[in-house]
């Protein structure tokens, strides 16, 4: 099979940013045998998501994330099709995933570890196990849910910041279907804006590279922002928080702009954006979905049922070939991606 390595040629360090070059595609060769309680898999699809630049450093920052190792299998959220089994609970033929698959074309996994799908929730689309239905949607759904105070006929607004990517594009979303009156989304091209108004129902969005992003948002937010998604951190967000409500409230999902930075995490906001946060009582909380696994099952046959309905849009951005998971993990960091960045391993 074909395996995809955290490359040891290029370090990068704490400040620097990813390069496809960072990783190397080599040929192996896994064993002839499936142990008992194992399965023998062909991976058909791989993610590349936001968290895995924290996996470049030894100090990930995070104590539920393991640093990449350099010159071995890079690993991520996957899922493939059982070839064999000798796990009780698996069969050949059944699709499984996992937050820690290989990057490979093909593996022998601990059965234990591996969740079984049934594909018939996402209509067929199973890469949908990697984002809408899966950890992204998680992430989206259960952060409006703990974090956002969302009250149907509350008349709130909502800003998303990264409103476009995989997990922004489903919070704007959600934010509607929990009960916000409006939702305003952020993101970097006119193409994104106006998927995210034409497609996603947001009822505006701003292009942050075009204009004076303050003076759009008080034109779009005239009663100012009770919910903030932020995915990305830095100016954007201080720009937002600075125009939020009394009591309001920040899902602290991401930060993307920071990433590339040798920043604690979540970063300090500057003094001047602390001190509104305080007198305004906003809460800024980290969240981490993975505290509220209890919540996983009835949280993901929600999502389902909204993607069946057609109330939840999803968007995927597929690049086809593990060869290319290095440019696609790139591209995702610079924002290429509309929706979640997946990669088709074989079909």
């Amino acid at each position: 099979c074909f395996i995809y390595l955290f490359n040891s040629n290029l370090p990068l360090g704490k400040n620097g940013v990813p390069v496809a070059e960072n990783f190397r595609l080599e040929q192996s060769t896994i064993a002839d045998t499936v142990q008992a309680g194992q399965v023998r898999v062909k991976t058909l699809y791989l993610s590349v998501d936001p968290y895995m630049r924290c996996r470049m450093n030894e100090d990930t920052g995070s104590d539920y994330l393991r640093p990449w190792q350099l010159s071995e299998v890079a690993d991520g959220g996957g899922i493939g099709v059982v070839e064999e089994s000798k796990h009780d609970n698996l069969a050949k033929g059944d699709f499984v995933t996992s937050f820690t698959w290989p990057w490979q074309t093909a593996a022998i996994l601990d059965g234990d570890l591996l969740q079984k799908l049934a594909p018939q929730l996402v209509d067929g689309r199973l890469s949908y196990f990697l984002g809408a239905a899966g950890i992204t949607g998680l992430t989206a759904l259960l952060g409006i849910r703990e974090k956002g105070h969302v009250a149907a006929g509350a008349n709130q607004t909502m800003v998303v910041s990264g409103a476009a990517g995989a997990c922004g594009s489903l919070a704007g979303q959600i934010g509607r279907l929990e009960g916000c009156s409006r939702v305003v989304g952020i993101a970097g091209t006119d193409e994104k804006c106006s998927i995210l108004v034409q497609e996603m129902g947001f009822d505006a969005a701003i292009n942050y590279k075009k204009g004076d992003v303050a003076k759009q948002l008080r034109d779009l937010c005239p009663g100012g922002v009770d919910v903030y998604f932020d995915n990305v951190g830095g100016d954007i967000s201080d720009t937002v928080i600075s125009q939020m409500n009394q009591n309001s409230h920040i899902i602290l999902c991401g930060q993307i702009s920071q990433y590339n930075k040798d920043v604690p995490y979540p970063p300090p906001l500057p003094p001047d954006i602390e001190k509104i946060q305080k007198e305004r009582n906003i809460t800024r909380e980290r969240f981490l979905v993975l505290n509220y696994m209890d919540k996983q099952e009835a949280s993901v046959l929600q999502l389902c049922q909204w993607i069946q309905e057609g109330k939840l849009k999803v968007r995927e951005t597929v690049v086809e070939g593990l060869a290319n998971i290095g440019a696609a993990f790139q591209s995702m960091m610079n924002g290429g991606n509309i929706g979640k960045q997946i990669v088709s391993v074989s079909k």
